[in-house]
């Protein structure tokens, strides 16, 4: 069932984390999975992405998984939040 809103409290990360937010909803094709995946490159692993989008991002998921990144998507009544994190030891 989708949210409302999302909400930076229903994060998957530990909430002490930094996040950096790409709003990706008005981006056309390929230019949410190429601005993430930027984005993630440009930032030490300790911090989290949080991408909203207008649908998931099915052609990101083996991208950021090949990298080693876990991820979680939640749908909301405007789209979907994709949070991308490197795990922790």
């Amino acid at each position: 069932m989708a949210t409302t809103e999302p909400s930076l409290d229903d994060l998957p990360i530990p909430p002490s984390r930094p996040i950096a937010t790409l709003d990706a909803r008005e981006l056309p094709p390929p230019q949410p999975l190429r601005k993430t995946l930027e984005l993630l490159a440009e930032l030490d692993d300790g911090t989290a992405v949080v991408q909203l989008n207008d649908r998931a991002p099915q052609h990101l998921y083996p991208r950021i998984s090949d990298r080693g990144y876990e991820y979680e998507t939640t749908e909301f009544e405007g789209g979907v939040v994709t949070t991308v994190w490197k795990p922790q030891d």
